[in-house]
């Protein structure tokens, strides 16, 4: 009886596991999408992927409607043939070898019959043809790029030849802390850092993205050899030591062979993330000038009311204008640190030639004479190189001045980073600013849009470009406004009414590819 029992249930379990598992499978068939070069592809059929072999089939349709290539099907040979300009490929269901412009190429999977649908490996397929593939884990899409930018995917040239950026759609990628790239876990192994770098390009570049604006200047250090500063730990996780390649290079050329543009981004005045000096390089600042660095806020900074610091800055960001094919030079809003005391009333009084009354006008002066130099230094050298600030999201508080934002922002970029940005729109000293405007469209201390209107306002009727910055690292926290990544799309397409904005940057690479809220196929579909 016992053992009847036991041969029943056994039956049981072997009838109903196939249709357990075929639905789970159906269940993460239908998640996967597939974007080429930011267009997401329709399918007759839903993908699926070949376990152990972990290779995505698709049906045949999406190759011939979706990538454009002639395909044909013989039913007597089990046989798919698939060509374009750049290859003819040959694939037979069974055959673990498959032919790519007549050569034979072994195969982690082939052609399949599923349900009266010809199934084709994406990956070899569209490798074969000549496009970058990149398969997304956590979104369950896979992207491809032909290097061809789409339809508003690309710069483009204006009248004079110069990157056309009407429509920038950018993306910060962070190095420090090994925050977007490289990882920690890439320290010292190029290919892995190149492919890591080339992977994330096809990605954000599937999504819609345009430029990237990637921190080559973390904390003193560099992500290119330099004659000024030390090469970045980020690279092999000890300052100073030399990665075996050019990063900064191997980027570029990346960037532009998809269309896209790289602005170059620098932290000005941050000498060293935490103050200690134990494992800074020799040829670091804080090493060969102790007597420039601030010890605050648990970091080392550069003092930027010394003239020989500032200058330092501008000759290590001019060491790249000079050698590199940059499309930008790009600052974040570190100059004087917030909320803690900055040592530098000696500084005040040794380096006031203007004879200015109060220290909080003269630290102004000091960012505004950094600004300015730097701008003509870059513009003397490059005309067409573009130069822009990413300046805290408020100037001022109507509060504390009738021409600011209607904003209760805790802190400001006027008041509290010393950052003037007004001034330097008025003198024309930037060719954009990005604002970080962080906050949703439905916090009423520091409201999105009317943050936006601000801006704009301050822009108008001049040759300075106004950018966005957009917080998608917010979606999915409980600030106000971002539990759904409608937020960000309401946002974008607020910005389609104002004749002022003319791009966005997303903060930061990783929190896209993170895909919160479903963030990732929202951003497809917008920029469409």
């Amino acid at each position: 009886m016992k053992f009847s029992r036991w041969v029943i249930l056994a039956l049981i379990f072997i009838v109903l596991f196939p249709l357990t598992s075929r639905s789970s499978q159906a269940q993460s068939v239908k998640s996967i999408s597939i974007i080429l070069d930011g267009v997401r592809l329709t399918s007759d059929a839903a993908p699926y992927i070949v376990p152990k072999a972990n290779v995505t089939m698709v049906p045949l349709r999406v190759i011939s409607e979706g990538l454009g290539a002639s395909v044909g099907w013989s039913q007597s040979t089990k046989t798919v043939t698939v060509k374009n300009a750049e290859a003819s490929i040959k694939l037979t269901s069974g055959n673990k070898t498959g032919l790519v412009n007549g050569a034979s190429v072994s195969l982690d999977a082939s052609v399949q019959i599923k349900q009266g649908h010809v199934m084709v490996p994406l990956r070899f397929i569209g490798e074969s043809l000549g496009l970058q593939v990149v398969w997304n884990q956590t979104a369950q899409s896979v992207t491809l790029s032909s290097g061809v930018p789409s339809d508003g995917g690309g710069t483009g040239t204006d009248n004079n030849g110069n990157p056309d950026t009407s429509s920038l759609r950018g993306v910060w990628i962070s190095s420090v802390y090994n925050l977007d790239w490289p990882s920690s876990n890439s320290y010292g192994k190029i290919d892995q850092q190149k492919t890591d770098f080339s992977n994330l390009l096809d990605s954000l570049q599937a999504i819609g993205l345009n430029a990237v604006f990637v921190q080559v200047r973390p904390s003193g250090d560099a992500l290119y050899p330099s004659t000024l500063v030390p090469w970045s730990k980020t690279l092999t996780g000890t300052q100073g030591k030399d990665p075996g390649y050019d990063p900064l290079q191997y980027m570029i050329n990346e960037v532009h062979s998809r269309g896209m543009q790289f602005h170059a981004w620098f932290n000005p005045f941050r000498a060293n993330t935490d103050t200690s000096t134990a494992k800074l390089a020799s040829n670091h600042v804080a090493m060969t000038h102790p007597e420039w660095i601030v010890n605050t806020k648990n970091q080392l900074i550069i003092n930027p009311g010394i003239p020989d610091a500032r200058r330092h800055v501008i000759n290590a960001i001019m060491e790249v204008v000079n050698n590199y094919d940059i499309d930008g030079v790009h600052l974040d809003d570190y100059f004087y640190p917030t909320g803690v005391t900055f040592n530098d009333a000696i500084t005040f009084i040794n380096y006031n030639s203007k004879k200015i009354s109060n220290k909080e006008d003269w630290r102004r002066d000091n960012v505004n004479q950094f600004i300015q130099q730097l701008d003509q230094s870059i513009h003397a050298v490059k005309p067409s190189v573009s130069f822009g600030v990413s300046p805290f999201g408020v100037w001022r508080n109507k509060a504390s001045d009738i021409t600011g934002s209607d904003s209760k922002a805790g802190i400001t970029a006027y008041d509290d980073y010393y950052a003037d940005v007004r001034a330097w729109i008025q003198n024309g000293w930037v060719d954009y600013i990005s604002p970080q405007i962080y906050w949703s469209l439905t916090n009423k201390n520091v409201q999105y849009d009317t943050l936006v209107k601000w801006w704009s306002t301050e822009v108008k009727g001049t040759d300075v470009k106004l950018y966005i910055g957009h917080a998608p690292y917010k979606l999915g926290t409980p600030e106000i406004g971002w539990q759904s990544a409608d937020e960000i799309i309401n946002q974008l397409k607020y910005n389609e009414d104002d004749p002022n904005v003319e791009g966005s940057i997303f903060f930061s690479a990783k929190n896209i590819m993170g895909n919160p809220l479903g963030l990732i196929p929202a951003l497809s579909d917008y920029y469409k």
